[in-house]
């Protein structure tokens, strides 16, 4: 019930003891109580796949200025984008099968707007391009040379995103041209991010590179809406990484969301998204998912098939490195 409700539905002279304790509450900006007995809201709050502290960071410090969450997640994920010693997202990423370096992002703010770019090659910052296919087109998706030029015609510039490093290791690798995504190794790390602002309302967005040595064109879950990133402002947020091929067979994001509307919290909605994906890969397990999960009330959970998968929570409670627990434990 909302306070005003409350308030209005008393006698006066029980509105006239409850009002200054009720107003007195409301003098922590960072958390809102809502029903007596309930736990307060903890925001701001940023939480990203993987330990990208500095990206984390970055976000938390939009938020901490009063900023609001979709501008914290697009600032936080860039740090990412433009760091050439990750090679899983943005310049500097590892290139398919033909050398060439090709983008996935997407965005999603409070409202439910979202924006994409799938294989997008030489611009350095997919994720501000998705927020302008989300802001200034009436699609959701650009992909391929379509996204590029629409970069273009929005100011971006055209970069040479395959670093002297990433050329050599794709030089190497032709030798063989073996391909087995090595579990919890920078192969496909994406950056998955969300946060709740001082407003109480969630975005996210999610970045990266995909799989090194990939066939040209393939796309993972991480610019798709509803796999690789969800987010619902009723009920909160989700973000994945790994093998995105598996994410997307079960809208692993879309899914964990909905638990949590079903009244899951983080942690049990991410443990059961990486159990249905188990049930579809009874006996290939060699793998790696990790899902991060946000509700409304600022509460985080993650969840993966290997041990090794990490993520960051960023608020005024501290900045921490959350190791996940793991459907497989050693």
């Amino acid at each position: 019930m909302q306070r005003r409700n409350f308030l209005k539905n008393s006698t006066k002279g029980t509105a006239g003891l409850l009002a200054t304790p009720l107003l007195a509450s409301c003098s922590d900006s960072k958390k809102e109580k809502t029903i007596a007995g309930e736990q307060p809201i903890l925001k701001p709050i940023v939480i990203c796949t993987w330990d990208f502290h500095n990206a984390s960071a970055k976000a938390w410090e939009v938020l901490e200025k009063g900023g609001n969450a979709l501008d914290a997640v697009e600032q936080g994920v860039m740090i990412e984008e433009a760091d050439t010693e990750n090679q899983t997202v943005g310049f500097g990423g590892r290139p398919d099968r033909d050398g060439k370096v090709t983008l996935d992002a997407c965005i999603m703010d409070k409202d439910g707007n979202c924006g994409a770019v799938l294989c997008m090659q030489n611009i350095a910052h997919p994720i501000s391009v998705a927020r302008k296919v989300m802001e200034e087109t009436p699609h959701v998706m650009l992909a391929g040379k379509g996204a590029e030029q629409f970069a273009y015609e929005q100011g971006f510039v055209k970069t040479n995103l395959l670093t002297e490093k990433s050329k050599k290791e794709w030089v190497e690798w032709q030798k063989t041209s073996q391909y087995e995504p090595i579990i919890n190794i920078e192969n496909h790390d994406t950056i998955g991010m969300l946060a709740i602002d001082a407003n109480g309302d969630i975005s996210g967005a999610c970045t990266t590179s995909g799989m090194a040595y990939k066939m040209s064109g393939r796309v993972g879950d991480s610019p798709i809406i509803g796999a690789g990133l969800f987010v619902d402002n009723e009920v909160g947020g989700a973000t994945a990484t790994g093998v995105g091929e598996e994410v997307v067979r079960t809208v692993g994001s879309f899914l964990i969301v909905e638990l949590m509307r079903q009244g899951k919290s983080p942690q049990e909605a991410c443990k059961e998204g990486v159990k249905r994906i188990i049930a579809k890969n009874k006996d290939k397990q060699d793998f790696q998912i990790g899902f991060i999960a946000i509700n409304k009330k600022g509460e985080t959970g993650g969840y993966c098939i290997q041990p090794g998968f990490t993520y960051r929570t960023y608020s005024k409670e501290g900045h921490a490195n959350n190791p996940s627990d793991s459907f497989i434990k050693t």
